[in-house]
């Protein structure tokens, strides 16, 4: 299983004792995840402004991280240009999974597949790793 991570939710891991670190700590174990610099740099640009004491939590989940450097752009979806780089980098990952928490831009494809990769909420990739 290989597993984009979408920005909101690294940004929600790297707050101490969040509900995400803990569950992207079991994740890391169980699967490839990969995220790209479009991501890391939309994390980054929100933590300085919101919570700078934290920056160095990013730095190490992205450790944990393969970051994918190519961005598919002939998508068969609709979405804003800046979700683009979101789901082109995890097609051009080859990831299984786009993990996201963006219901806003990427709701209306939860549990779809598109162009090999499956959107899913954290809620869903729990029941869908039978960790509940």
């Amino acid at each position: 299983m290989r597993i984009f991570l979408d920005a909101n939710i690294l940004f929600s891991a790297a707050q101490s004792g969040s509900r995400m670190s803990d569950f992207l700590d079991v994740l890391f174990d169980q699967a490839n995840c990969l995220t790209n610099v479009c991501a890391v740099e939309e994390v980054r640009r929100n933590l300085e402004l919101k919570s700078p004491e934290v920056l160095y939590r990013l730095d190490e989940l992205v450790k944990k991280c393969k970051l994918i450097s190519a961005i598919a752009t002939d998508l068969k979806v609709d979405l804003s240009a800046k979700d683009i780089p979101i789901l082109g980098g995890a097609i051009a990952g080859q990831a299984t999974h786009l993990l996201t928490g963006d219901k806003r831009d990427f709701g209306v494809y939860f549990g779809k597949t598109i162009q090999g990769v499956k959107i899913v909420s954290p809620i869903m990739l729990v029941k869908e790793l039978k960790l509940s």
